[in-house]
């Protein structure tokens, strides 16, 4: 496991971030290269409810090796919720506790601030280790519900549909 501390993104860190999510996602076959700027236009909107940095070290100086976003996101009519992402960690990083721990950060924050719970939309395999669930009554665009989860902090069951902020329908 890599050595790291998390922080919340602070002023300057903006570059880095953009810089890190471009990187991390440009061999992905399914990106479209808009993940950074997703995160730059959630900020400017106002909609980056939480922002968390991994940093390489124990010296705030060092350079971020991973970032999560947390912004707001109605499931229905349903209000409280929060969609994560995107998420990206080095590639150099990659598989070594960074994103998990990003993720299990980002979670107990929504979750102390009574958050109703978090959807995203990813590779069940991965999500499932996290607490994330499908379970068929949530839909975004037309992806296949499977890749639709959800992490409830209450009794209440997610359904319908997921509208996200702004930023994510101008990507590119």
């Amino acid at each position: 496991m890599a050595s790291f501390v998390i922080r919340n993104e602070k002023p300057g860190d903006e570059e880095a971030i953009f810089i890190l999510t471009q990187t991390a996602f440009e061999t992905m076959p399914y990106s479209d290269g808009s993940e950074g700027f997703i995160v730059n236009r959630l900020r400017a909107d106002g909609d980056l409810a939480y922002s968390l940095v991994a940093i390489a070290g124990q010296d705030a100086g060092e350079a971020i090796i991973g970032h999560v976003a947390f912004s707001p996101v109605t499931v229905g009519s349903s209000e409280g919720w929060f969609g994560l992402g995107p998420i990206s960690v080095a590639p150099n990083m990659q598989r070594k506790g960074v994103g998990k721990a990003l993720i299990a950060q980002g979670l107990d924050r929504l979750r102390a601030a009574g958050g109703k719970g978090c959807v995203l939309v990813g590779d069940p395999g991965y999500y499932a280790r996290h607490g994330f669930v499908s379970n068929g009554k949530l839909t975004y665009a037309d992806i296949d519900q499977a890749f639709i989860q959800y992490i409830a902090f209450t009794d209440d069951e997610p359904e319908g549909e997921i509208h996200y902020a702004a930023a994510f329908g101008e990507a590119g």
